[in-house]
């Protein structure tokens, strides 16, 4: 299985997008110290795991593009997906951190220096908004590329939440509005980050992926010219859109084996985006044989 198409764009923009992150990284953490704003410095921390996941799908990116060999038979593809799901774990070690410090901060709210704050996380935001354009531009049906644009999207969410609560404290002197509107960031990032996992292990479990129907596939298969009936029907995905498939198909012993398995490949193509198969042929003769009725 070959690189994708796209995936070497896909690169040169993660790193464009990873390089102006890390740029502002180190101003937010001053300017989170400086200020003594706890939404700030959890945007930091959240700016720091867009970096790590940047980083982290860059080398998947690259690793990926490795050949398959005798021993990993599917290549690196997979490695994608456990990129996609230690992503999502790492948004939702982010939250835990936020919310531990929230909670402190919400029995004894300290004092906020609110204008610098505004104005650093009106640069955050800026910075979060040129890199979701950068990653926009990429193959978005790939689960690592959806964890890095939740990521930056979550680190605006979190500019945006610090700039609320440096308008709210500016204006009437509620710092409490620093901690609340963190614990509000952290409860969405947990959100949104949720289907990042939820597919991520999906995919690693093998399961059936999104949008195709086991069932209709089955029937798909069996409507088929010479086809009497399908069975051991297994469909997975190796990777984001790479799905496979392996079933056995009784046909009638008279039929054209090659053109009922040419027949069956192209339905699967182009009704289900299903590329990589293996189908095994049975007679009806010989399944009779196999599990003859008792």
């Amino acid at each position: 299985m070959s690189m994708k198409r796209g995936e070497g764009t896909d690169s040169g923009r993660l790193a464009w997008a990873l390089a102006i992150t890390a740029g502002y990284f180190v101003a937010e953490v001053l300017g989170g110290i400086m200020t003594n704003s706890l939404a700030l410095l959890s945007d930091a921390g959240h700016m720091f795991s867009d970096i790590a996941a940047l980083a982290l799908t860059m080398c998947a990116f690259q690793i990926a593009r490795r050949p398959a060999t005798s021993k990993r038979t599917y290549g690196y593809l997979r490695l994608e997906i456990l990129v996609a799901l230690i992503n999502g774990l790492i948004l939702w070690l982010v939250v835990g951190v936020i919310l531990t410090e929230a909670y402190r901060r919400l029995m004894d709210p300290p004092e906020v220096r609110s204008l610098g704050m505004l104005a650093i996380a009106a640069g955050g935001l800026v910075v979060n908004i040129v890199a979701g354009r950068i990653l926009y531009a990429c193959d978005r049906h790939n689960l690592n590329i959806r964890g890095a644009l939740l990521h930056v999207a979550g680190d605006a969410l979190g500019s945006i939440g610090a700039m609320m609560a440096a308008l709210i404290m500016l204006f009437t002197g509620w710092y409490f509005a620093d901690a609340v509107i963190s614990v509000a960031i952290g409860v969405l990032i947990l959100y949104t980050s949720w289907e990042l996992v939820r597919e991520s292990v999906d995919i690693l479990m093998q399961s059936v992926p999104r949008g195709i129907d086991a069932a209709e596939v089955q029937l798909a298969m069996e409507q088929v010219a010479g086809v009497i009936k399908v069975h051991d029907l297994h469909v997975w995905s190796v990777t984001s859109g790479v799905f496979t498939l392996t079933a056995h198909a009784v046909v009638h012993p008279n039929g054209s084996a090659q053109g009922i398995l040419d027949e069956i490949e192209a339905q699967l193509k182009s009704r289900f985006a299903i590329e990589h198969t293996t189908i095994q042929l049975e007679t009806e003769s010989r399944e009779e044989k196999e599990f003859p009725d008792f």
